[in-house]
Order: C-alpha cells, then sequence, then structure tokens
C-alpha cells in the first residue's frame, strides 16, 4: 500500500481553498492535467471520491471535508518536521553534555552560557563535574559530547583533543601573613597551604613544582571544589593555590593576596571531543562557543 502523498494533499487543500482546477494550478505553478492527476491518484489512495466538479467551482464531499480538515494539520506538522530537521542540521537545536573538571572556572562558565543562548538558543547544554579521565572514558563511552580536560592526556584515535587554556597557578595568600611579591616552594613549604584532590591534574602539578625545589610538603587540606579553598584563604586558615583565571579579582577581599609563584607553574587545559564521521551540528556549535573563550 503506497504512502499519502503530501503533494497530492497540498493539491486538494489548494482547491478546496480557491475552488477551482485552474485557479490551484495557477497557484501551485502545474499544469491543469497534473492537479487532475494529483486528485484522481489520491482518490484511488482513498478509495473515496473526494471532490465533485460543479459548473463553476469543485466541491469538497463528506470524505474529501475530512481529509482537507486534517490534511491542514499533516501538512502543518510536515513543516514543523523540516523545520526541525533544519534547524538541527545547522546546529541551532539539540542536548549537548559537556563535562568539566574541578578546575574550570565558574566565571567562564555563565559567560560561556550567555553566548549559546545569544546565538543558538535551541541548544540545550548539560553540565556535569566529572574528572578528567572520567571525562575521557565517557566520551568513548558516547555518554558525554564533549569534556574540558587536563592536558596533556593519553593520546587516542577516538577522541580528538584540542588546546583550550594555559593559565598561571598562583597563591591565594591572606594578606596578614606578609607574602613576597613572589612566592617561592621554600616559602610556603612551611607554611599551610591547601589545594586540589590528588586525583586531579593541578595536584600533580603542584607536587612537582615543590619538588622542583627539592620540597616535600603536604597540603594542609585537599579538595575538589575551588570556592571552598577561596573561603579557606579568606578564613586565614590557608594559602590555596589556584588557577588565576578561577579568581574573581574584583570581588576579592582586601585580606587577601594574590601571588604568582617563582618559578611560574602554568595549567593547561584542552577540549576533548570523540572523532566521528559525520559531526554533530549542536556539539559543532557548542565547541565553537567555548573555543572563543580560550587564551
Amino acid at each position: 500500500m503506497r504512502n499519502l502523498n503530501l503533494d497530492h494533499l497540498q493539491t486538494l487543500i489548494t482547491i478546496a481553498d480557491l475552488g477551482t482546477f485552474a485557479a490551484a494550478a495557477q497557484t501551485l505553478h502545474l499544469a491543469p492535467p497534473t492537479v487532475s492527476l494529483h486528485i484522481k491518484e489520491l482518490e484511488a489512495r482513498m478509495d473515496a471520491a473526494l471532490l465533485v466538479r460543479g459548473r463553476r467551482q469543485a466541491e469538497l464531499t463528506p470524505a474529501g471535508e475530512a481529509l482537507v480538515t486534517e490534511g491542514r494539520k499533516l501538512l502543518l506538522a510536515s513543516d514543523d518536521l523540516v523545520e526541525l530537521v533544519q534547524r538541527r542540521a545547522s546546529g541551532r537545536e539539540g542536548v549537548v553534555r559537556v563535562g568539566m573538571s574541578a578546575g574550570v572556572s565558574t566565571r567562564l562558565l555563565p559567560l560561556m552560557l550567555e553566548t549559546l543562548i545569544a546565538r543558538s538558543p535551541g541548544v540545550e547544554v548539560r553540565l556535569e563535574a566529572v574528572g578528567s579521565s572520567e571525562s575521557i572514558k565517557r566520551l568513548k563511552a558516547g555518554t558525554l559530547d564533549i569534556g574540558i580536560v587536563a592536558s596533556p592526556q593519553p593520546a587516542t584515535a577516538e577522541i580528538m583533543m584540542t588546546p583550550w587554556r594555559n593559565d598561571p597557578m598562583v597563591a591565594l595568600v591572606p594578606s596578614s601573613w606578609d607574602p613576597p611579591e613572589l612566592v617561592t616552594a621554600e616559602w610556603l613549604a612551611g607554611r599551610r597551604w591547601a589545594s586540589f584532590a590528588p586525583a586531579t591534574q593541578m595536584h600533580g602539578l603542584i607536587s612537582a613544582w615543590f619538588r622542583q625545589a627539592a620540597q616535600k610538603p603536604r597540603p594542609f587540606l585537599t579538595m575538589s571544589y575551588p570556592g571552598a579553598l577561596v573561603s579557606l584563604a579568606v578564613a586565614s586558615q590557608s594559602a590555596a593555590l589556584l588557577p588565576l583565571e578561577i579568581i574573581d579579582e574584583q570581588r576579592l577581599s582586601s585580606d587577601l593576596a594574590i601571588r604568582h609563584l617563582s618559578p611560574q607553574l602554568m595549567r593547561p587545559m584542552a577540549l576533548a571531543c570523540r572523532v566521528a564521521q559525520y559531526p554533530n551540528p549542536a556539539v559543532e556549535t557548542v565547541l565553537a562557543v567555548i573555543s572563543e573563550f580560550g587564551n
């Protein structure tokens, strides 16, 4: 059994609206015999008479009226479907799952989302706080679309890595400690300091920075949430080692001082996504927006 032809249905509705085959042919830019053929094939498909040709105009039969009434809804749904497909194809609509490591700035995230909403309001971003290694696993499994991860990561043919940001690490120190202009590993080793949990890339970076100066101090506290590290420093409980990009200097208390490290320590991050034969346009849209906030 053949499916309903939407072009034939449009022809019937146009005749119903305009009253004659000739007017419908002119409006649809079809030859009159083609209009007649459309109706003939549609009646054969429905196994029902749909139109009665009068002396001046064509009139719908009861079956024709039913088909025109419901057919209008079908054509509208068809137009909506075409628009949906086109939005998806152009990257203006879709759901994109993004995994973020603990070091991603809570200051940058709202700016990225605002840009995306302004540019592609139909794209929904679902954010998940996951570690870099877990992001890579979930990208391979297909449960994440994009990962904002620590760099470098082990090379794999399945995942494409693009450098995103390379931010200096700094010490957030209580001003009452009278910190030097540049904080060294030797100066910090004798004081309380806190940083990210051992499973994170930044813990490894900081440990290597201390080892470079032949220091092996243990942190006063380790956490996975940057805001908690800042709060510790505000309470004068410890220094906090953080990426400079995370710190909102305009809102920083005067009781705290930002000090760069000596030697300099950088925190690199990358954007990770699956290598796909047919890239998802919505994912490409989100990647493009996030990339704009790289350095």
